[in-house]
């Protein structure tokens, strides 16, 4: 079985909450009552969008395993306006702290046509924002943040669109399907 799920930002990405005392995150289990499904890889508290759920141990090391390189594409607010160079970038793999990443594949686009943030990204006139689409092969923790952040741009809102084949395409936030 496989479960597509749009994972609403400050929903944590497992269904039980384990870090807090005191009042508990939300989690997995608030939008899905599915017993032996686990998420295949992860996704940040503060990030939205597609994360795939699975009961099949192998389809889950295949989806979330970096040495199989499954493409993952992100929609991303970021911080200013990248010019060549910040894509060229991103699209040729930076050198974090843990190693150099893989190349991604880099490129602007016009702000998506996206559910409304809650809460909402901050507004700022002295500073543009624009949207860029990314698509990586790894899955490092905050990768995507850090990749914007490294060439100047911090990422203000991140949508995961797509994981291999399976896209968001359909599903409003907090609802699911099976694939």
């Amino acid at each position: 079985m496989l479960i597509l799920f749009n994972k609403p930002m400050g929903v944590l990405s497992q269904f039980t909450d384990k870090g807090t005392q005191g009042s508990p995150r939300p989690t997995l289990s608030a939008y899905i009552d599915m017993p032996g499904v686990y998420p295949a890889g992860r996704l940040d508290r503060d990030s939205e969008g597609l994360l795939l759920l699975t009961d099949d141990g192998k389809l889950q090391a295949r989806l979330s395993n970096p040495k199989f390189k499954t493409e993952k594409t992100y929609l991303v607010q970021v911080e200013g306006d990248p010019d060549a160079a910040a894509l060229d970038a991103l699209a040729k793999g930076v050198t974090l702290k843990d190693g150099p990443t893989r190349p991604a594949k880099a490129r602007r686009i016009d702000p998506p046509d996206l559910w409304p943030r809650d809460p909402p990204v901050r507004f700022r006139k002295s500073v543009p924002d624009c949207w860029l689409e990314i698509t990586i092969s790894e899955g490092r923790n905050r990768q995507v943040r850090r990749m914007t952040a490294h060439v100047g741009h911090p990422t203000l809102r991140l949508v995961r669109w797509r994981v291999g084949d399976f896209t968001l395409d359909g599903l409003d936030p907090g609802t699911w399907r099976e694939a």
